[in-house]
């Protein structure tokens, strides 16, 4: 069963992410020892796509770095 928008959202917040805002669905995270900013998008209740969770994934690796 595919997590939910809403946890992986939680996960970057708890790994120092900032929403910094976006248009509608989107919201983008930054943290200052991660290069790119994490792009979200979808209802919180929604379910998240796989390329999401990966991204999300990879970026809390480079933020422990």
């Amino acid at each position: 069963m595919p997590r939910k928008v809403r946890d992986l959202i939680r996960d970057l917040q708890k790994a120092g992410f900032v929403d910094r805002g976006d248009k509608g669905d989107h919201r983008n995270f930054i943290h200052p020892n991660v290069t790119k900013p994490i792009t979200i998008s979808g209802k919180e209740g929604d379910d998240a796509k796989r390329y999401q969770e990966k991204v999300a994934y990879l970026a809390i690796e480079e933020a422990r770095r």
